[in-house]
């Protein structure tokens, strides 16, 4: 079931098109990762989805009606620019956005303490948010997000500022809000994150929607026909006996007798077709298709697009 809809959503500012025609849908339960450059439109959507401006034309749907003004206590925002104040204390600092966000005092100090034990940070509540490294704030501002139980959480650049290790604890405090029934909207440039955590994603560039699914669904249409393979025997030989119907796109030499071939696939030919070639001059060990990373994704994305866009105003 749908947890979001963005239905042709137009959106400019003084003559610039943040937003053009824009139409993307998350499923409940589900994390979804929007993507794009900077200045693509997506701090854009999120606002419009936060209610904080709205659209020119199109609609947002939640929960599968139109969103409403009181439906923002469902939502959990992280936004990139951090909006703690300097000069309070973490504890008067996170319990006054608990509050705010309808939670009454007895609540928020119980679900304080659990998060602030919970990520072993209960010797910061003293100090004051200026005495606080960017890391360190993130995570409170990462606590009063997602305090008050939101149906949907939409964080941008949550990873931002963080260490290794706190970034590896953000994504699994995800994936278990995630596993506890939250629609979570992921905006972010660490593809490595993408890879590891999103369902579905949408990817956005100069304010228009390029590709949009599952992430899964995604990898697959973008494959190329492309192998590893491992083997036992002389590169010179496997590499002639892949004549005009395959391509070489690497090889690395594992040992003295051993080594490892990325062959691309040309002229209609199959993966079985392959193996009978090279089988006949090596020993076959391994096979592995090479999917393309979310960052290959990207990249040829939006470099094409780039690409066209130069082409159309050549012309």
């Amino acid at each position: 079931m749908e947890m979001l809809r963005v239905e042709n959503i137009v959106k400019q500012y003084a003559g610039h098109t943040a937003l053009d025609d824009i139409s993307i849908s998350t499923q409940k339960g589900e994390i979804f990762g929007l993507l794009g450059p900077n200045g693509a439109g997506k701090t854009s959507l999120i606002r419009i989805i936060n209610q904080i401006t709205g659209p020119d034309s199109g609609k947002i749907l939640l929960d599968g009606r139109e969103i409403r003004r009181s439906d923002i206590e469902m939502i959990g925002y992280l936004p990139e620019e951090r909006g703690l104040y300097k000069k309070m204390k973490v504890r008067d600092q996170a319990m006054y956005f608990a509050r705010l966000k309808g939670l009454t005092k007895q609540e928020a100090k119980k679900k304080l303490d659990y998060w602030f034990e919970k990520f072993e940070i209960t010797s910061w509540y003293d100090k004051r948010v200026e005495e606080l490294s960017k890391g360190m704030a993130q995570k409170i501002q990462f606590i009063t997000t997602v305090l008050h139980e939101p149906k949907l959480l939409i964080l941008d650049e949550p990873f931002s500022g963080f260490d290794p290790i706190n970034t590896e604890l953000i994504k699994k405090e995800i994936l278990e809000l995630k596993k506890n029934g939250a629609s979570i909207m992921l905006s972010t440039h660490n593809m490595n994150s993408v890879e590891e955590i999103c369902d579905s994603i949408a990817l956005i560039d100069k304010a228009k929607l390029i590709v949009s699914g599952k992430l899964s669904d995604i990898k697959k249409n973008y494959k190329s026909e492309t192998y590893a393979i491992q083997f036992k025997g002389m590169m010179f030989g496997f590499a002639n006996a892949l004549f005009a119907s395959y391509s070489l796109e690497h090889s690395e030499q594992i040992d003295e007798d051993r080594a490892i071939a990325h062959v691309k696939l040309l002229k209609g030919n199959k993966l079985n077709d392959l193996l009978k070639t090279v089988m006949s001059v090596v020993e076959i060990e391994a096979v592995n298709e090479i999917l393309p990373t979310m960052n290959d994704i990207f990249i040829q994305e939006v470099t094409g697009a780039n690409k066209k866009e130069e082409g159309g105003q050549d012309e």
